[in-house]
């Protein structure tokens, strides 16, 4: 027969679905697994956003094919919500509705031509990298880890820029290590994307779960809005991840080429759904900010609980519900989750699975009640010490200096982000 298609084979197999996977099959032979990988909240969509989505499956309309731009009420909710809480001078023809995810690939499949490169946080989203490959992109990461903050620096970024670069994505609040741009961080991107003409792809879907710090659009900022497309979504904010709706806003010309791929592909999102999304922008803010406060107390459960393992460095996440935690057993981290897994009964995700400097890092969840984190992270706690004594009988290593008797150590990095000490974190997800 002759050969698949080289995009596909350009792109690896999730392993944090392999792991989701054989967490199923451990729950399915009845063993108690802890799931802190997951990348989705663990609250209901709010009533008040599933009444609409209900109504609206009464009108014949609304289950019939709708415009692949999206339904005008819900852009123009759209719209005034990035004019009002943005400043980016978005109207209704600015926007089209799409899942989150598929945003991101539209985007792409509009900007990137093969060969073309796009500069992304490394470490960064799993779908990042894999999206860029299936558009014929070349990915190039850029450090974003421990040292930085967790942020892509302006400086880090101008030094990966060549004459074949094409788009810069950028993530904040950030996934996997809830790391918060700095406006100057923020704005020197967006210098870098004026002066060598590049896009922006500014992938926003966590932007209401902020705990510090200020979040900051690139399109609002001076000459961006045209070069930038920005990616936001319902999932994370109001709990919808299974409602399979986003957005995205970018200038008009380049909507309209966008709009394209949509309507190749999987033509609109049901009318229905997008009903519910206008409940969601308009209604009750009262169950987000709710939802928020929790995860802000969870992060402090999360960080004391981390306090009490050994051997792990953490930065102090400012918004998103993940803690990145640098583990210093030296274990692959893919091969660490699966003992974490198998062994402890506790899912997170390996932090390989995010660039190559996420390796030596685990992404622990803490989209999950109090309980279960406390426990989990207790479980990572006891593997850990199995790991690093070694086989039965083996001689433990000695610690150096500063590590000996130290659980973390506390450090700040150049955008003056905390990291707190004696905290770590763990977490797997499947494709958030």
């Amino acid at each position: 027969m002759k050969p698949l298609a080289s995009r596909v084979k350009a792109i690896a197999p999730s392993p944090t679905v392999r792991l989701g996977n054989l967490a199923k099959d451990l729950q399915a032979q009845g063993k108690d697994v802890v799931n802190l990988g997951i990348g989705e909240p663990d609250f209901p969509t709010p009533a008040h956003i599933v009444a609409a989505g209900q109504k609206a499956l009464t009108d014949v309309a609304m289950t019939k094919y709708v415009s692949s731009l999206g339904l005008k009420e819900l852009r123009e909710a759209i719209a005034e919500k990035s004019k009002r809480e943005n400043g980016i001078p978005a109207a209704p023809d600015n926007v089209l509705v799409a899942p989150t995810k598929h945003c991101l690939f539209l985007a792409s499949m509009a900007l990137v031509e093969p060969g073309d490169e796009v500069l992304m946080p490394d470490p960064g989203w799993v779908s990042y990298d894999p999206i860029a490959r299936l558009c014929g992109g070349r990915p190039v990461p850029v450090r974003a880890a421990d040292a930085e903050g967790f942020v892509m620096t302006p400086e880090a970024l101008a030094e990966a820029i060549t004459p074949r670069s094409k788009v810069v994505l950028v993530n904040s609040p950030s996934n996997p290590a809830g790391s918060v741009y700095p406006e100057a961080s923020m704005r020197g991107i967006a210098d870098l994307c004026k002066d060598h003409d590049l896009y922006l792809i500014s992938d926003e879907i966590y932007e209401k779960i902020l705990y510090e710090g200020r979040h900051v659009s690139p399109a609002s900022l001076d000459g961006m809005f045209e070069r930038t497309v920005t990616v936001h979504g319902f999932s994370k904010t109001y709990a919808m991840t299974g409602w399979r709706i986003g957005w995205l806003v970018a200038d008009k010309p380049l909507v309209k080429e966008i709009v394209k791929v949509q309507e190749q592909t999987i033509t609109c999102v049901p009318g229905f759904v997008q009903r519910a999304g206008v409940a969601a922008l308009t209604g009750p803010t009262a169950p987000i900010d709710k939802m928020v406060a929790e995860f802000k107390a969870r992060r402090e459960v999360a960080l004391q609980a981390l306090a009490k393992v050994p051997g792990l460095e953490v930065h102090r996440p400012s918004g998103a519900f993940y803690v990145f935690p640098r583990v210093r057993a030296k274990l692959p981290s893919q091969a660490l989750s699966e003992r974490l897994l198998t062994e402890g009964h506790v899912a997170v995700t390996p932090g390989a699975a995010f660039g190559g400097a996420g390796e030596r890092h685990l992404r622990i969840s803490y989209a999950a009640s109090r309980e279960a984190i406390r426990e989990g992270i207790r479980r990572i706690g006891e593997v850990l010490a199995k790991v690093e004594a070694g086989p039965p009988g083996a001689r433990a290593p000695a610690r150096r200096g500063k590590e000996k008797g130290k659980g973390v150590r506390a450090a700040t990095g150049p955008s003056g982000s905390r990291r707190s000490s004696g905290t770590s974190l763990r977490s797997a997800a499947c494709s958030s």
